[in-house]
């Protein structure tokens, strides 16, 4: 099978296309085997595309433990990047098919590989994200027990579920400590990304993720929409804001408290052949 490996900022996905991501019989077994770092290609997980009635590209992510994602920031940037650039299509302007919905992208810098990405609208109530508590209820500012430990924080879902909590020095937070701990917490059915946020000023934070399914990532697209949400829910800065992750900065737009659009980088880094499947 041929595939190319590409990365967002270090959040790195194996991509198949074409007749490789169609021959695909087990894509969790598959995504756990490619994705292993000492055995396998190595990446945060696995990218298939595919056929869509209602888009450019169906998208469907395999996490690195096997499990899916219902949408990636960071693996739309490059799915738009390499969809244009295999000449799939012949516009900028690629729309993706995903289990979050319908997500459209646009390439802006070709040769700095810089995709802006229209989000949609963040899903604020516990219902949505989902979280237990009151369907219609917000869930800002919120207190959970974490083994005794009181961590306040706010949810958002950008099609996946995130939990951001405000910290001191994001450098110093105990994301190893909490972030597992916090994704498999009983408010959340589905398990939950987590997000540790430092706020700089108005307009710059700094953020380190524990994603869900994938442990510490260098990046997460879907976690920075989230955390620029949650960041004007509780009145840390304005609508537009920097967010400085550990593989780079991601530029985070909520105007009007609408759709969330994310801007960012996107880069091939090889392609080769997987001998099974």
């Amino acid at each position: 099978m041929q595939f190319t490996k590409y990365t967002g900022l270090g959040n790195d996905f194996v991509f198949l296309d074409g007749a490789s991501a169609l021959s695909v019989k087990d894509p969790f077994l598959l995504a756990v085997k490619m994705c292993d770092r000492r055995f396998g290609v190595g990446a945060d997980g696995l990218v298939l595309l595919l056929p869509s009635d209602k888009a450019d590209v169906r998208m469907r992510i395999i996490n690195s433990d096997g499990s899916e994602a219902e949408m990636c920031g960071n693996a739309s940037r490059c799915v738009a990047l390499h969809w244009f650039t295999r000449k799939r299509a012949n516009k900028k302007q690629i729309s993706l098919d995903t289990l979050a919905g319908i997500i459209r992208t646009d390439i802006i810098d070709l040769e700095k590989g810089l995709v802006r990405v229209d989000m949609g609208q963040p899903r604020l109530t516990r219902s949505q994200i989902p979280m237990t508590g009151a369907a219609d209820e917000r869930a800002v500012n919120v207190l959970l027990d974490v083994n005794g430990i009181q961590v306040y924080g706010t949810a958002v879902s950008m099609g996946n579920p995130h939990f951001v909590t405000f910290v001191e020095n994001a450098q110093t937070a105990p994301v190893v400590e909490l972030g597992p701990v916090l994704e498999k917490h009983s408010a959340f059915p589905r398990k939950t990304n987590v997000e540790f946020v430092q706020v700089l000023d108005d307009k710059t934070v700094r953020m380190r993720v524990w994603e869900r399914g994938a442990g510490i990532t260098s990046a997460c697209g879907t976690g920075a929409c989230a955390t620029a949400a949650a960041c004007v829910l509780n009145g840390k800065t304005g609508p537009s804001i920097t967010v400085k992750l550990d593989g780079g900065d991601l530029f985070i737009e909520w105007p009007e408290q609408k759709n969330i659009f994310m801007t960012g980088p996107a880069r091939e880094v090889f392609t080769g052949e997987w001998p099974e499947n």
